[in-house]
């Protein structure tokens, strides 16, 4: 049976596993295509232009902001990060489905440049879970816990406006669920 290449994005709130299971994802499916994000920071030690990231000026960045080169981008810590609209489309012109994992406001904007894409959104089972997982991570603050629970009610709430949901639960199920979901809609 032949597959079908579709773009899928995968958001979700801080906690919720997304990242987690986008891994598993792509280690059961190999043939899955990665696209390469341009940012503006300087490259690390180790890091290759063109493997690693696409590394931009701000001006080139800017310029191809405006030229509507980006399905999404963000500014982080002052530097900008993004995915360009031609990494997507060389995948998808060679046969190959793309996962990409992006924040809820990215995954709305990517649905206006490819209407076809299939956004899933990956949940905790409670907001009680999503709040222990934070905590666990012992990465945060109290006042940068807050932020990210209050961030993620709101986001909870855009939910509805996905075409998929998997309840990040039991992360080996939660993995099978995606790959369903992306099986099912590679398949019509």
């Amino acid at each position: 049976m032949s597959r079908t290449p579709r773009l899928f994005v995968v958001s979700g709130p801080s906690g919720a596993g997304k990242g987690t299971l986008v891994s598993l994802v792509r280690e059961q499916r190999p043939d899955l295509g990665l696209t390469v994000s341009a940012t503006t920071r300087q490259p690390r030690p180790g890091e290759v232009d063109g493997v690693s990231y696409h590394f931009l000026s701000k001006e080139e960045f800017a310029t191809r902001v405006e030229a509507g080169e980006f399905l999404e981008w963000a500014n982080v810590h002052g530097n900008c990060y993004g995915t360009l609209r031609s990494e997507v489309d060389r995948n998808l012109a060679a046969g190959r489905s793309v996962i990409l994992e992006i924040d809820v406001q990215g995954a709305l904007n990517v649905r206006k440049v490819y209407p076809d894409a299939v956004l899933v959104f990956i949940e905790p089972p409670s907001m009680e879970v999503l709040e222990q997982r934070l905590r666990g991570r012992g990465t945060e603050d109290e006042q940068s816990l807050e932020l990210r629970l209050a961030d993620a009610a709101g986001e909870m709430e855009m939910a509805r406006e996905y075409d998929e949901r998997v309840v990040n639960d039991d992360l080996q199920e939660s993995c099978a669920e995606l790959l369903r979901v992306l099986d099912s809609h590679e398949m019509n």
